[in-house]
């Protein structure tokens, strides 16, 4: 009991405080955001080793003067996104869709209507202002049901206030370990399901299946949505997203489509992730650097496979 008061109260805290913020403009939100770089980068220094070490490994073709540009260019925007996430508390349906933009709709709603499909599958990245993306209820038909796929953060307050934000566009968020689940039960039900993946993030040992190429390493890949999704049938969209001015980003829907002819299990993990890389290779700032995405090698799960298959 005292436990759920003290989450209680920090969750009205949290709550409350982004409430104040969200109600400055966001001339006034980006003049702060410019004070809070300066301390995040060159008084914090927030995880400045490990930004430049995957800076480092993803553009060895570039000088240090140019990876340090697009750093400071990263923690800039990397503010931004703070202050533009927690705008969203009060946010207006007309202030949302003024400041971001959906294309290829028309898209997502034919894979339901023309082609039959149950599901549309969205694979994203930390890029841009991932957090406006749960606004996409507000720009499709009330029909379509939508749904984002997250991992629970520790803190119950924090991950409280999450699911608020998202949810307030009319969104389901559903835990990642009830994926599967959830998504049987929406077949069922038979109701025409959008669900949004943010699948860049380094999976956990046990969930390491599959490697490709990206930005010069050999990176473990989540393939959880693409093996979900032939279960059930459902079209993959890639969300390309741009920031075409400071406050303002588009949203393009890319239809994935399969080979022909299979070049591996996951051949559409591995094609979310080409997207993924040209995506970031054109403005690498808007990517979420301060990931330690590269901490586990295919080296050292290949040993692990080794040691387990010898103890067996």
């Amino acid at each position: 009991m005292r436990d759920d008061k003290w989450t209680n109260f920090q969750y009205w805290m949290v709550y409350g405080f982004s409430h104040l913020v969200s109600l400055l403009p966001f001339w006034l939100l980006y003049r702060i955001s410019d004070v809070l770089f300066f301390f995040v980068y060159y008084v914090v220094r927030y995880r400045r080793g490990v930004v430049r070490e995957n800076l480092a490994g993803s553009f060895p073709e570039k000088t240090k003067k140019e990876r340090e540009d697009i750093g400071r260019k990263f923690y800039h925007f990397f503010c931004d996104y703070i202050f533009e996430t927690l705008k969203l508390t009060s946010i207006s349906r007309k202030s949302m869709r003024k400041h971001i933009s959906f294309r290829g709709l028309e898209q997502l709603e034919s894979a339901f209507r023309d082609e039959g499909h149950p599901f549309v599958f969205i694979y994203l990245g930390h890029y841009c202002n991932w957090e406006w993306i749960a606004s996409l209820p507000w720009f499709v038909s009330p029909a379509i049901h939508c749904g984002q796929i997250y991992h629970p953060i520790y803190n119950k307050a924090v991950d409280r206030f999450f699911l608020k934000l998202r949810g307030k566009f009319g969104g389901e968020s559903i835990p990642m370990r009830a994926t599967l689940r959830r998504i049987v039960q929406l077949k069922r039900e038979q109701r025409p399901t959008m669900i949004g993946f943010i699948s860049d993030q380094l999976p956990k040992w046990e969930s390491m299946h599959f490697f490709v190429p990206f930005l010069h390493r050999e990176t473990a890949v989540f393939t959880g949505a693409e093996q979900i999704g032939r279960q059930v049938g459902a079209a993959y969209f890639f969300g390309e997203m741009s920031r075409p001015r400071r406050g303002y980003y588009e949203c393009t829907f890319r239809r994935m489509e399969a080979p022909a002819t299979p070049a591996t299990e996951y051949d559409m993990t591995a094609l979310f992730m080409q997207y993924l890389e040209r995506m970031i290779q054109k403005a690498p700032q808007y990517w979420l650097w301060t990931h330690k995405r590269w901490k586990r090698t295919k080296e050292e799960w290949l040993e692990r496979k080794r040691q387990v298959h010898e103890n067996v």
